[in-house]
């Protein structure tokens, strides 16, 4: 089912997505894009047309009445920085088990530009522990509204693109499954990102 979300962005806003053909036609999958935003995981799961729970930082929870209840439209599921996620992991492998899509930001946290972050294995290994492939995402425009660089709200012109599935049946001969599925989604971002100017760049 079409996920409402979709059909507003592309009403109200300049929003456009490409690279539809390549999610998987069935099963669930992890949609693992670059975040800019708060707003990032509303115009992820437009471009995804589907309903996506996220997992996300629990500090973000408690700061806006708006941002909670938005947040808990789309099924996000708090993330402790510094306890051990056990609690999280358990609820996102049970969105995957009920073959739902399952949305992670492998920067970890909102970064002003693509490459400042580390990136997080988190994804790959939920990837690998239920054979369920990684969808790379990459989002370009929301670093104009509610950004670590554009704090205020904006109308921003906002474009997904979304790519061809990594698999984790490609991994589990390598020495570092994990490293080597992460690097695989790096370089997918980067062909797209590395090059391409934020508007906002501090």
């Amino acid at each position: 089912m079409k996920h409402p979300v979709s059909g507003l962005a592309r009403l109200l806003l300049d929003f456009e997505t490409s690279g539809r053909e390549h999610l998987p036609a069935d099963g669930p999958y992890i949609v693992t894009a670059n975040h800019l935003s708060l707003v990032d995981p509303v115009f992820v799961t437009a471009g995804v047309g589907r309903l996506v729970q996220y997992l996300a930082l629990d500090e973000l929870f408690g700061q806006s009445a708006i941002l909670d209840k938005m947040m808990l439209y789309f099924g996000s599921i708090p993330l402790s920085r510094v306890r051990p996620p056990l609690g999280a992991l358990k609820k996102a492998l049970q969105v995957i088990e009920r073959d739902e899509i399952l949305g992670v930001f492998p920067e970890g946290a909102r970064a002003l530009h693509w490459g400042e972050r580390t990136i997080k294995r988190g994804a790959a290994w939920l990837a690998l522990a239920t054979n369920s492939p990684i969808v790379p995402c990459a989002i370009k425009g929301t670093e104009a509204t509610l950004s670590l660089a554009e704090p205020r709200v904006r109308v921003p012109s906002i474009r997904v693109s979304l790519h061809p599935a990594l698999y984790p049946d490609s991994y589990t001969d390598r020495e570092d499954p994990l490293g080597a599925m992460m690097d695989d989604w790096v370089a997918t971002m980067d062909n797209e990102l590395k090059h391409w100017q934020p508007r906002y760049h501090r």
